[in-house]
């Protein structure tokens, strides 16, 4: 359980570094906004398989401090990244883990979570957004969130431990 609260660590810290660095205001997107730490969260799901608790409280300590760190909305990632991790553990009971599901899992996820943020943001109006914006978002997330999604995929698969992704 180590290995995958290291790979959660890291991720977190990379979210925040590249935020810094990319621009990431909705009008000056760049092609590459991170989620890093919804990309672990997905790639470490099967380590948990008979620890599901385990899986739900990490989720919501890390949901706590991306609220705590990169937000002004407290325990609003919190709810939603245990909305995903849900969803995510659902899926990785109906679907077999391997490379091209992983992807589809990203891909879905991060659609998922910027759909939930984005109702979220219309029924509290906190900002104004319609679905050019939305579309926009989602379409520049994917593409860096892949890429490492796949990257740490294949560190997880190859790398020797207790528990391997099939």
């Amino acid at each position: 359980m180590i290995f995958q609260i290291v790979i959660v660590i890291i991720s977190f810290f990379l979210d925040g570094i590249l935020t810094n660095y990319l621009p990431y205001m909705i009008n000056d997107l760049s092609l590459f906004t991170p989620y890093f730490t919804i990309v672990s969260l997905i790639i470490i799901c099967p380590f948990f398989k008979k620890q599901i608790n385990k899986y739900y409280i990490l989720v919501g300590i890390i949901g706590f401090l991306y609220d705590l760190f990169y937000t002004n909305l407290l325990f609003a990632n919190t709810i939603f990244f245990l909305l995903l991790a849900l969803i995510i553990v659902y899926l990785y009971k109906k679907l077999e883990s391997n490379m091209l599901t992983t992807l589809f899992f990203i891909i879905l996820i991060i659609v998922i979570y910027h759909l939930i943020y984005a109702v979220a943001l219309l029924v509290f109006n906190v900002v104004p957004i319609n679905i050019n914006n939305i579309l926009y978002l989602i379409g520049n997330s994917l593409i860096l969130n892949i890429i490492y999604g796949e990257i740490l995929y294949l560190i997880c698969k190859y790398l020797p431990h207790k528990r391997h992704i099939n």
